[in-house]
């Protein structure tokens, strides 16, 4: 610590000093704060470990890996290294409520990521992850089960101000996602994620965010390593704009075109052609929260025209003062279907790229052809520790078009059938922070299933996850 005194003033006079101050102002500057570590983030390229160039931040085992300088007397000159394992024991008693083949199931899906973040100064970022995924003991395996080593992410960033804002340019194999990831995600519940081949370019001033962007979503392979692939018979491109209308309230909005290749449904197939309208508010006002989201698809697939149509919402009280916390919520959400399979427009809702933990990640019903209403119950009994316990009744939006699992799967023989009740679930979700580095998590559903779904040769259904998560 310096320290700067600024003398004493006396008065002096014939025959000696007579000792008198008249001030004794002291100045005192201190050393800045130390900075924090930066938290595991879910988009491992935006955390910032720059702060390990100040020697007074606490050292941990392998920091010299999570911050590789190189220029001297330049801190944001770096490069940091990384990995993530998620594992999850999953129980599932009938998959697609046993219908067909599906059978009871107990498995592993194993989630291995390491990646080599680069900065160059402010302006460049070059980051490259790699992923290796895969499901010991899973029987039926799925495209998002298992991939056994390839290019999750490879991408550089350039960011340069503009005016009175920031432009950000990025180009190359990315994630990325929109809200509450309701129909464009990351899709982190099951074993691989989303990646998308993509140029994206953003620009802030302000309260405003705009953003344009053209995709091929990344599609799995694995017959060999490194064989993921995208192409232009799946693309998703458009433009957003944000607006943060006052600290806790904000806006969005954003156009988006989506095409994709030989796609089928139930009563319509042939290349898919989809203009995608989204409006997206969230906010929070005292105890009470929201997020609002609604979406409008037209277009074309095969010789049909698309009119459809989804909606989201999720509201919440919190009683902040009592004990454990506790936030009564509740979850409000609706898709269209189809109401007439012989006409000249489909009406079933395409949810895009949907985050399937949404809803539940037993993903026994999707985000198709259907009306949710969900109240829930969070608790917070340690700062670490939260507990969700919902409670869901499910309809479908018309009878002519199927119950759907997740992503857009149709359950056999239910489309046409009557009753539009789907069935009610309850669901359990315990997550624990144990340490910045390691949480836990355990899910479980119980599905009780309705008529159509028993008539078409399902039955109830149960689900249990248990996950450990570990970052570096």
């Amino acid at each position: 610590m310096k320290r700067w005194c600024r003398p004493l003033i006396s008065l002096c006079g014939l025959g000696g000093c007579f000792g008198h101050a008249l001030a004794a102002d002291v100045v005192q500057e201190t050393d800045p704060p130390i900075p924090q570590r930066p938290s595991i983030l879910f988009n491992r390229w935006q955390e910032d470990w720059s702060v390990l160039a100040d020697p007074r931040v606490p050292r941990r085992p392998l920091d010299s890996l999570k911050y590789i300088p190189l220029a001297a007397n330049e801190a944001d000159v770096y490069l940091s290294l990384g990995a993530n394992l998620r594992e999850r024991f999953e129980s599932n008693d009938a998959a697609l409520f046993g219908t067909g083949k599906n059978v009871s199931q107990s498995y592993v899906i194993s989630r291995a990521e390491v990646h080599a973040d680069l900065h160059v100064g402010p302006q460049l970022q070059v980051f490259v992850q790699l992923q290796s995924d895969f499901a010991p003991g899973k029987t039926q395996l799925t495209p998002v089960d298992q991939n056994r080593l390839d290019l999750e992410q490879a991408f550089v960033t350039l960011t340069e101000p503009v005016g009175d804002g920031t432009l950000k340019a990025r180009v190359g194999r990315q994630q990325f996602a929109f809200d509450m990831q309701r129909f464009v995600s990351v899709r982190d519940g099951p074993n691989v994620r989303q990646s998308y081949d993509a140029i994206w370019v953003n620009y802030e001033q302000g309260p405003w965010r705009f953003i344009t962007f053209y995709s091929q979503p990344v599609q799995t392979e694995n017959e060999r390593l490194f064989d993921d692939r995208s192409s232009g018979n799946l693309t998703l491109g458009g433009f957003r704009v944000e607006r943060k209308l006052s600290e806790k309230v904000n806006l969005a909005a954003y156009y988006a075109r989506f095409t994709q290749a030989d796609t089928h449904y139930l009563s319509a197939a042939g290349d898919e052609r989809r203009n995608v309208f989204d409006t997206h508010m969230t906010g929070l006002a005292g105890p009470v929260d929201w997020d609002i989201e609604g979406m409008e698809q037209n277009g074309r697939v095969g010789d049909k025209n698309v009119e459809a149509w989804g909606f989201g919402s999720l509201a919440g009280y919190t009683f902040a003062e009592a004990a454990w916390i506790p936030r009564l919520g509740i979850q409000i959400d609706a898709a269209s279907g189809n109401r007439d399979p012989d006409g000249h427009t489909l009406g079933t809702f395409n949810p895009l790229f949907p985050n399937g933990a949404y809803l539940a990640l037993a993903g026994y019903t999707g985000y198709t052809n259907f009306i949710q209403i969900k109240p829930s119950l969070t608790v917070h009994p340690s700062q670490a520790l939260k507990i969700m316990f919902g409670l869901a009744a499910q309809w479908r939006q018309t009878t002519r078009d199927a119950v759907y699992a997740q992503p857009t799967v149709p359950v056999p023989n239910t489309a046409g059938q009557p009753g539009k009740y789907t069935g009610t679930y309850e669901q359990l979700r315990a997550d624990w922070a144990y340490s910045r580095d390691v949480s836990f998590a355990l899910e479980a559903v119980h599905f009780d299933a309705s008529d159509v779904i028993r008539r078409a040769g399902g039955h109830d259904s149960n689900y249990i996850g248990l996950q450990v998560s570990l970052g570096w």
